[in-house]
């Protein structure tokens, strides 16, 4: 029986430079859809799924991520105080969810660093990874169907969607094997192909399982474009050396909230989705004169 997953990292350094100026004093991954930071909604999914330690890596102007899952002694204090218990324990509730740790980030630039810099805190055990501006909405949880195909197969695994194919040149697309229903062994991931040269139309990308056997192969990669570390590249060499499954997410929508397009796409349906402002919102939009 596979080991059981308890940890994910989740990086969290990066400048959010399509967000400028807002990101410029607040992380991109602190921006709000509707009442929670994109974060958050990151952490719930991993906590949904049995995910019992948090780790994030930061830098040094995320402060405020470490302060919002921080226990807000003086703020529950004055909640409490006004009578506004359900405040009060919504704020708490937050900084309760899990163990959180945080590493600050060193290295090359590139996704594989903030990977890397989990390593001692890890240590000799599977983990999870998903990225802190961007989430899926599923039910169940999209890394809990990811937990449970690895339960079963003891293999490393990527989340897939499908996408349409007028748009496969936005992601890396995987070539593919039938496994099972929804599970696929990764053959090779193209990165960004042009229509007519996708393998498939399934995109692999947004949380992955991995065995720590991944820091060996990371802190042995080359950077490779861009002078960056790429954790794609880490997991090519993995899939080398044994299988890599992609898990079709079921029931899910993804939220790629790290563009300005998509992050008001799920701002405007979370609000409809809201129980205190979906009727009033609804009917803003609907007097819109567009």
């Amino acid at each position: 029986m596979a080991q059981k997953i308890r940890k994910a990292v989740i990086p969290a350094a990066g400048f959010g430079t399509r967000f400028l100026p807002q990101t410029k004093a607040m992380p991109k991954e602190m921006l709000p859809i509707v009442d929670k930071p994109i974060i958050q909604y990151v952490v719930e999914e991993a906590v949904a799924s049995g995910i019992e330690d948090i780790i994030i890596i930061t830098g040094s102007h995320k402060r405020s991520i470490e302060d919002h899952f921080d226990y807000p002694y003086e703020l529950e204090k004055r909640l409490r105080e006004a009578g506004k218990n359900k405040q009060a324990d919504e704020v708490i509730a937050i900084a309760e969810m899990a163990n959180f740790i945080y590493v600050r980030q060193k290295g090359p630039y590139g996704n594989g660093t903030p990977v890397l810099n989990a390593r001692e805190v890890v240590g000799n055990e599977p983990f999870a990874i998903l990225w802190g501006d961007e989430f899926i909405y599923s039910e169940p949880p999209r890394l809990k169907q990811m937990m449970d195909v690895w339960e079963k197969h003891g293999k490393a695994c990527i989340s897939g969607v499908r996408v349409p194919k007028e748009v496969v040149g936005k992601y890396g697309i995987a070539d593919i094997s039938d496994v099972s229903e929804g599970v696929y062994k990764i053959n090779k991931i193209v990165e960004k192909p042009k229509p007519e040269e996708a393998p498939s139309n399934l995109a692999t990308h947004g949380a992955y399982i991995m065995p720590p056997r991944l820091f060996d192969i990371l802190a042995d990669t080359p950077t490779g474009k861009d002078g960056e570390l790429w954790l794609v590249d880490a997991i090519t060499t993995l899939a080398k050396e044994e299988d890599v499954y992609a898990v079709e997410v079921k029931n899910g929508k993804y939220y790629d909230t790290g563009n300005k397009l998509e992050y008001m796409k799920a701002t405007v349906e979370f609000a409809l989705k809201h129980k205190e402002l979906n009727g009033e919102f609804r009917e803003f939009l609907k007097n819109l004169k567009l």
